[in-house]
């Protein structure tokens, strides 16, 4: 008799032990989520960065070939007026 009052208390400590368990992993699984969640919106607003900066790359990228574009004009217009040849140059 004694046995079984011992295995019905080590099977209500048990399951006891189950439901704390149990009651974590939720919470472990409900901040998981939020973090999930969290981490989604983040990579969001990192991609709009992304974009944005890509963008802005693209521009400066133009800029800066027009404007080496427009310095050899003038480096090609100014030995022009020197009477620089490209054959003396070599």
């Amino acid at each position: 008799m004694e046995e079984k009052a011992e295995e019905t208390v080590s099977i209500k400590n048990m399951v006891e032990r189950i439901k704390v368990i149990k009651g974590e992993l939720m919470q472990t699984l409900k901040n998981l989520r939020e973090k999930i969640k969290t981490l989604e919106t983040e990579r969001a607003n990192l991609m709009v960065e992304i974009e944005k900066l890509k963008k802005a790359a693209e521009s400066r990228v133009s800029a800066l070939e027009s404007e080496v574009n427009m310095l050899r004009e003038e480096v090609k217009s100014l030995r022009e007026l020197l009477g620089y040849t490209e054959e003396k140059e070599k």
